[in-house]
């Protein structure tokens, strides 16, 4: 026993306390705080104008539906369900490349398991690939990146100071890449930014990316929430087209509001039809090592609700009824302070203000508005009964 006693522990010597996540704890603060009037603009999911997440028509449509005739619940594969990922590539990538033989997928634990398995299979093909990385960046990336052993390269996304794209600085960094490299991007409604290239830069980007060897990695988690289910898959679109190789992490979490039941997709395309036999053949391997079999509820219900011209229609009708309310916000806050007037060209759920850390501690103990230490604001966590306050907020702590 003394022997027990004496030897270093594992757990206690040898791992380093980790510091909370912010965002949670940003959420406890606003739960505590008891001010009428208070703000939350921090937790990056979608809000009515009553403040609620809500569940989807064709979701409670299809969950009824689901119970009533669901004869059991034994596993699905390390696949998914093939149904689910089939149904779901013509609004990603249109008709023709949807059904190319070129194309694999299986079903993931959320856009975050996507984005892991996916950088999983690009390690497994070379650990010495850099990832290029235009920052900021959703918070999360940096860490799975790493988690799987690759190395990051960053360069600007955006000035925030003029709220305009670096474009130039994306072009020269990806100028320098070597064969083999991965292009981190986001397909639309940026996380944090909500600044998205336009459908040159998009060519621009893809030609360059194809010439070079590059391999594109696309996060492709708002789809719907920007100018329409159409138009935000124009820049994934563009770049299948002109690379022949194409990773793409897909989240339904969002356009379907299926938040805690996790439902992603992996999508890659391949050289050949057998090389695409082959990236199955791991993607299935690095599921099973990860998850075994992916959640089956949420999947489930987006392939009812996408085999179902009915719910299909209920479903798009109220993705564009957030999309328009976002879209109202964004117009609000740039015509309230022609200094937010870049609002109303940005896209998504998110915008990052230039703030500094004590700012943003100041909006939230002097005006009951809570945002991320960044600055990176949630839009839909504005309504017309709160959006002037906040706008005389910001202005109090900036001008």
């Amino acid at each position: 026993m003394e022997d027990l006693v004496a030897a270093e522990g594992i757990f206690s010597d040898r791992l380093e306390r980790q510091p909370p996540d912010a965002l949670l704890a940003l959420i406890g603060m606003f739960a505590a705080d008891t001010r009428s009037g208070k703000i939350d603009l921090g937790v990056g999911v979608y809000k009515d104008e009553a403040g609620h997440t809500p569940v989807f028509k064709a979701v409670k449509a299809a969950e009824r539906h689901l119970e009533a005739t669901q004869p059991t619940k034994s596993y699905v594969g390390p696949e998914g369900d093939v149904a689910f990922c089939r149904l779901l590539a013509p609004y990603i990538l249109g008709g023709e490349l949807a059904g190319d033989a070129r194309l694999c997928a299986v079903q993931t634990p959320g856009g975050t398991g996507a984005l892991r398995l996916g950088f999983d299979l690009l390690a497994r093909a070379d650990k010495s690939a850099t990832v290029h990385v235009g920052t900021p960046t959703w918070a999360n990336h940096p860490p799975i990146i790493k988690a799987v052993g690759l190395s990051i390269a960053k360069y600007r996304h955006i000035d925030l100071a003029t709220q305009q794209i670096c474009f130039d600085e994306a072009i020269a960094a990806l100028g320098t890449a070597k064969r083999g490299d991965i292009v981190l991007l986001h397909g639309c409604c940026h996380n944090p930014v909500g600044a998205d290239f336009t459908v040159e830069q998009w060519k621009q980007l893809a030609g360059l990316m194809a010439d070079r060897g590059l391999i594109p990695f696309i996060d492709f988690a708002y789809h719907g929430l920007g100018d329409g289910l159409e138009q935000d898959a124009r820049g994934v679109r563009i770049v299948a087209a002109h690379c022949p190789e194409l990773v793409i992490a897909y989240s339904c979490d969002k356009n379907f509001g299926l938040y805690r039941e996790r439902v992603g997709a992996l999508y890659v395309l391949a050289r050949d039809a057998d090389a695409a036999q082959t990236v199955q053949s791991n993607l299935l391997a690095l599921a099973r090592a990860n998850w075994s079999m992916p959640p089956d509820h949420g999947a489930a219900v987006v392939h009812l609700i996408l085999d179902n011209a009915e719910w299909t229609a209920s479903w798009r009708a109220e993705l564009e009824e957030m999309r328009v309310r976002i879209a109202s916000m964004r117009a609000r806050l740039a015509e309230l302070d022609p200094q937010l007037s870049f609002m109303a060209d940005q896209k998504g759920m998110f915008s990052t203000l230039k703030l500094t850390p004590e700012q943003v501690k100041q909006l939230r103990e002097d005006q009951a508005v809570y945002m991320a230490g960044s600055g990176r604001i949630n839009i839909a966590g504005l309504v017309p009964g709160n959006i002037e306050a906040f706008v005389a907020a910001v202005k109090a702590v900036r001008d």
